[in-house]
């Protein structure tokens, strides 16, 4: 029999390996589903402010075709999409003829299934530097912030392009005008994952890179660009502004 004392600390240990080992395992990308066809996705709306630049489709739902506004877009002979000069893709909303109503509203559902996987993960490094990023080089994992976030300046996310980031943040997404995040080490836009329960709001000149899981607003400034998507369970608001999938 063993003593109580070394099956406590026995246990104790036990405890820590499990514990480390969780930490030490790889990090797993968060599954878009269908919502990852889209390189903006919102709910309310989609705005422009001319001339923006977009690569992929973008689409609304349970909005409709005139909270797509500011692109002058043209509907297609089959009702099904329409095209603009400033997409190079498809604008898809919720009353466009069938099954554009159906694919959108799966897609949203996955969008809102991903936000709340994101949002779930445990483990993370809990309000790094109280959220205030300006030189920083962040390796792959799990980051959680309970306060807003503000990017003044260059960060760089370093790892191989395996290695997954997921930003938590419990409240705003600031990247001030000319921030940026840049990658180093192969590190890859699609494994990055910023999941923000506040706006998101990307100032003059910016650039992010990754995924925008946002429960709220995200507004890209003149001339800010996000290399990866955004999907918005609100509104997208774009002042020329360049968003293009990786």
């Amino acid at each position: 029999m063993l003593s109580a004392g070394f099956q406590i600390l026995f246990g104790l240990l036990m405890f820590t390996v499990v514990r480390a080992a969780a930490q030490a395992a790889p990090l797993k990308a968060i599954n878009l589903g269908t919502a990852g066809g889209f390189t903006i996705l919102a709910k309310s709306g989609i705005s422009t402010v001319p001339f923006s630049a977009i690569t992929g489709n973008i689409g609304v739902s349970p909005s409709s075709g005139t909270s797509l506004t500011g692109f002058s877009f043209i509907k297609a002979p089959s009702g099904t999409f329409a095209t603009s000069n400033q997409v190079v893709g498809e604008l898809l909303a919720a009353d466009f003829t069938s099954p554009t109503s159906s694919q959108l509203s799966t897609a949203v559902l996955d969008m809102q299934t991903a936000f709340v996987d994101g949002n779930s993960r445990l483990l993370p490094n809990l309000n790094l530097l109280g959220g205030l990023l300006s030189a920083q080089t962040l390796a792959p994992g799990l980051y959680k912030w309970t306060s807003s976030v503000s990017i003044t300046g260059l960060i760089t996310l370093k790892g191989p392009s395996t290695g997954v980031w997921i930003f938590q943040i419990q409240n705003n997404l600031l990247y001030a005008a000319g921030a940026r995040a840049v990658l180093s080490g192969g590190a890859l836009a699609k494994n990055i994952f910023w999941v923000v329960s506040g706006d998101v709001s990307l100032g003059a000149g910016s650039t992010l890179e990754g995924v925008i899981l946002g429960a709220t607003k995200v507004a890209l400034l003149t001339g800010s660009a996000v290399h990866g998507s955004i999907l918005s369970q609100t509104a997208v608001t774009l002042e020329k502004a360049t968003v293009v999938p990786v």
